[in-house]
């Protein structure tokens, strides 16, 4: 036998079978296609381009083998809807604030924000690291769904007033656009609030349909323009410390996934949590300089209404807390974690940033 020739056809049969080998592993794992029903209209790139972020870094982490399709409210199923499309099947994956479905029940309020609770980093903090996560997901699962943090805010705006708010008294029979438990605070001081979503906010305000309407911040309250028909821009937005938008999944078409997929979506969530967080901080403060140079007037809440609204909030709590089981459960640890969070963020946080503040 030709030995030169025998090597040759050995090494070709080397490298034939491992141009055979590296497809059949890859072939061994399923095509996954999911689709994504957002809360958010595509205009407002930074929240809605979360869910974006998820998709694109799942293909990624996967070889493009799971595939999700995101799509804005209203093109599947409103804004406002995304968890009963997770119940019914409709769509494998949603991502949206689960204080929007407080109507279903309280318990979900606690997972994104509620009046006067955690800052962005306190707030992760405690479903990360203070059992937040899990007591969620034990609640989620009684709607056979399953969350992962996929956003963050950080601090909101007050929202934008067609008048001008000099007290307590300001408020009352305001009409507001403000969504979850903010909504039901604000309504023991006399205002009325209206749930509707990002995109219908602008003609409510334009034709007086209501006074006044929170979003997030600078960066996509100029998007949708607001400053242009109410310029009245309060601060601070004390029912949103630190939003957090929850990628959620049916939990039947999570249990399916192979665990490398699960793998890469959990990393996916948790890198969009911390981006979208970022990119916010990075582009509110030109924005902000670019409302107040178009007409929009700062101004910050009476300390007659951040004390009245405090009250309200936590009388709100704790009779809640009195009254359904799952709430409480939830309220205990994040009552107890957010204690700890501020004794500390008092301590050194506060007092740095103060003095930074002082100097700028």
């Amino acid at each position: 036998m030709d030995r030169r020739k025998f090597l040759r056809s050995a090494g070709l049969g080397v490298a034939a079978g491992a141009a055979v080998a590296a497809p059949a592993i890859a072939q061994s794992m399923p095509e996954v296609q999911w689709r994504c029903a957002s809360s958010f209209p595509k205009s407002l790139d930074t929240i809605f381009g979360g869910a974006e972020v998820v998709a694109r870094r799942v293909a990624e982490l996967t070889d493009g083998k799971f595939q999700i399709r995101v799509f804005a409210g209203g093109e599947i199923v409103p804004g406002l809807q995304v968890v009963d499309a997770l119940q019914a099947g409709t769509v494998e994956m949603g991502h949206t604030v689960s204080y929007y479905y407080v109507g279903k029940d309280p318990t979900f309020a606690l997972g994104a924000a509620v009046p006067f609770g955690m800052n962005a980093r306190q707030q992760n903090a405690w479903l990360y690291h203070g059992g937040g996560n899990e007591l969620m997901n034990e609640f989620f699962a009684g709607y056979g769904i399953i969350g992962f943090p996929g956003g963050n805010t950080g601090g909101q705006m007050g929202g934008w007033y067609r008048k001008e708010i000099k007290s307590l008294e300001d408020v009352q029979g305001l009409k507001m656009r403000i969504g979850g438990w903010a909504g039901q605070v604000f309504s023991a001081l006399g205002v009325v609030p209206q749930q509707i979503a990002g995109g219908d906010i602008y003609p409510s305000l334009e034709k007086g349909t209501i006074d006044a309407a929170e979003w997030v911040g600078p960066y996509d309250d100029e998007k949708l323009g607001f400053y242009k028909v109410a310029k009245y821009y309060y601060y601070p937005g004390w029912w949103e410390g630190g939003p957090t938008v929850h990628v959620l999944a049916n939990l039947d078409a999570w249990n399916a996934l192979p665990e490398q997929y699960k793998s890469a979506f959990t990393a996916a969530c948790y890198e969009t949590n911390i981006d979208m967080n970022a990119k916010y901080d990075a582009l509110n403060p030109a924005a902000l300089k670019r409302l107040i140079a178009g007409g929009a007037e700062l101004k910050r809440f009476p300390k007659d209404v951040l004390e009245a609204a405090y009250k309200a909030a936590f009388e709100l709590y704790e009779k809640t807390a009195s009254e359904n089981g799952k709430f409480k459960k939830v309220y205990e640890s994040w009552k107890a974690f957010r204690a700890d969070e501020i004794s500390w963020f008092k301590v050194c946080e506060l007092n740095f940033d103060v003095f930074n503040m002082s100097q700028g």
